[in-house]
């Protein structure tokens, strides 16, 4: 059963960054979850960015991230991702998460309270 998420605050969200390596990401990775502000964090595996920086187009290889937590924890989330990011301009994209099953989305709520 698809639960419809209607309290805001309650809402889980999904974030979503790129990182520079498997290793980088998954030390982040493992400090946002031990520091319960993520549920979960998949790491896919890596694949080419192309981008323009500073007036040039840029190819790099990129570790994407995703990351489950609730819309309460998005703020403290996003600091602590912005401060230990390795990136002068990281990506953090909020995706708002409509529904899914209530078990999952109150594991998730359960893991970062």
């Amino acid at each position: 059963m698809i639960e419809r998420q209607s309290d805001p605050f309650e809402a889980i969200t999904l974030l979503m960054t790129t990182f520079p390596s498997q290793e980088v990401a998954e030390t982040i990775a493992t400090e946002l979850v031990e520091s319960q502000l993520a549920a979960c964090v998949n790491l896919l595996a890596p694949g080419q960015s192309i981008f323009q920086w500073k007036g040039k187009i840029e190819k790099t290889e990129e570790v994407v991230a995703l990351i489950k937590t609730t819309h309460a924890r998005m703020d403290a989330l996003s600091e602590e991702l912005v401060s230990l990011h390795p990136y002068d301009e990281p990506e953090l994209l909020c995706l708002g998460v409509h529904g899914g099953t209530q078990s999952y989305l109150n594991w998730v709520r359960e893991a970062v309270d």
